[in-house]
């Protein structure tokens, strides 16, 4: 598998097992459920998947407060509720699920989504966070994959 060495860091300086295949799993996340969103393709599925990252997004910045200008939690939690929004509201009639006669989605698949989008967000981080191993030193400790 090739390396992506800013991702994969990335992910490893937070705190994440498995650098490389995480920050494939997240980067594509992303991508795809902008591009989808932005589409009006499957909309409950792609905020699904949004909100699941930008979760975790927040999560890792959790420490340092909310106000974006100090790194925070505040830009995640906006992607998180506009996410949410377009579930709820519906794509559009300019949309790809639209064009496609799915539109509008049954009320329940919608609460699954946004419910099951963050809730993944949080098993990921549960899940895939390891806690971090800090010596006497006071260095972190590289702990293996």
């Amino acid at each position: 598998m090739a390396e992506f060495p800013g991702g994969t860091e990335e992910f490893r300086r937070d705190g994440f097992r498995g650098g490389t295949l995480t920050a494939l799993v997240a980067g594509g996340s992303q991508i795809g459920a902008g591009l989808f969103l932005a589409a009006g393709l499957l909309t409950p599925l792609a905020a699904m998947a949004a909100t699941g990252v930008m979760t975790v997004a927040a999560t890792v910045k959790w420490h340092k407060g909310l106000w974006v200008q100090n790194d925070g939690y505040e830009y995640p939690l906006v992607l998180v509720v506009v996410s949410a929004a377009l579930a709820l509201t519906g794509p559009g009639g300019w949309s790809a699920d639209e064009a496609l006669g799915i539109s509008p989605w049954p009320v329940w698949v919608v609460v699954v989504a946004i419910v099951a989008g963050p809730s993944s967000g949080l098993l990921t981080r549960v899940v895939l966070h390891r806690p971090s191993a800090v010596p006497e030193g006071g260095r972190r400790a590289r702990l293996a994959d």
